[in-house]
């Protein structure tokens, strides 16, 4: 019998909890739990957390001067930084991929319009970043 998927085990979803954590909770401590992707969640976490103000940089130059990150939900940031993160430093993994699990785990924490907006912005971030850092 297949187990039954459950969102809440899929990686982006603890990434983004993971993330939420340390940037607005102020968490000190990050703990993995055994998970079959843990090294993946961890490279994600903790690279997005040490590259933040570069990923906010990059997000401000591409998305434009009407674009400000900090007037976004909490959970918006943490979605949008982490889906940067992968498009800037993980190369192999194609950008729909990307935008499709990131817009998979949003589901659980946005509703249906931000979605729509998310895809829109992880959209046009990820032709700008993958093309200019070709």
């Amino acid at each position: 019998m297949k187990p039954k998927y459950s969102p809440k085990n899929n990686p982006r979803v603890i990434i983004i909890q993971k993330l939420y954590g340390v940037l607005f909770n102020n968490d000190d401590k990050i703990d993995f739990p055994k998970h079959r992707f843990k090294k993946f969640i961890k490279d994600i976490v903790l690279g997005t957390i040490e590259r933040n103000e570069i990923i906010v940089d990059e997000l401000d130059k591409n998305l434009g001067n009407n674009f400000n990150l900090f007037k976004l939900d909490k959970i918006f940031q943490v979605i949008l930084k982490s889906a940067t993160y992968e498009i800037l430093y993980k190369p192999n993994v194609s950008i729909k991929i990307i935008i499709k699990e990131y817009l998979d785990a949003s589901n659980l924490f946005l509703n249906d319009s931000q979605t729509k907006y998310l895809n829109a912005l992880l959209d046009n971030a990820a032709k700008k970043l993958r093309s200019s850092n070709a």
